[in-house]
């Protein structure tokens, strides 16, 4: 198999994580995710992973550093990578794709999910300390940040669109439809 390169776009805990294991464990996958180096610089700081912290840092590296330098560092991982399934987890902003797009084999997917369930979700998984805790009002609030804020606006040039309101099996058959298209 060539190289093919799954960006994934959606809001807060819409499913991205949950496809990118999905396609590590059932395809043999390799992810990267925009949050490791903001996720690298906090431990290194021996600072809590919260998503504020995340968010401060990567405003912090992108007004730096330049608004692309993340997505750079992500293109240039992609691009040494073996042959095979790679999913990017975590495409947020239309810089994010700019050096993706180049790549033979990337595509770019969306996924959406109603903001409820979502919430629900975050609750659920606790990915960061302060996740767990997260009221709804809370929720939206962090649904509006900046980090999120742009990614309607990148998802428009999505090849795919999934749904992920429904089951773990209906969100996977939509994977694997999508992969049967690309393969």
């Amino acid at each position: 198999m060539a190289k093919l390169i799954l960006g994934l776009a959606g809001k807060l805990s819409s499913g991205k994580g949950t496809i990118a294991k999905y396609l590590q464990e059932n395809h043999q996958a390799e992810i990267l995710m925009f949050s490791t180096p903001l996720r690298d610089v906090l431990d290194r700081f021996y600072l809590p992973q919260t998503r504020d912290n995340m968010q401060g840092v990567s405003k912090g590296l992108r007004e730096s550093l330049g608004q692309d330098v993340i997505a750079r560092v992500i293109a240039e991982d992609a691009k040494k990578m073996p042959d095979g399934v790679i999913v990017v987890d975590g495409v947020r902003r239309p810089m994010d794709i700019v050096y993706l797009k180049e790549l033979p084999g990337f595509y770019l997917i969306k996924i959406e999910a109603e903001q409820t369930i979502r919430h629900q979700r975050l609750n659920k998984r606790g990915q960061n300390p302060d996740d767990q805790s997260t009221t709804f009002e809370e929720f939206q609030k962090k649904d509006a940040a900046e980090a999120e804020s742009l990614i309607d606006e990148v998802a428009q040039e999505a090849k795919f669109i999934i749904n992920n309101n429904g089951t773990k099996e209906e969100l996977f058959a939509q994977i694997e439809v999508i992969l049967k298209k690309l393969t």
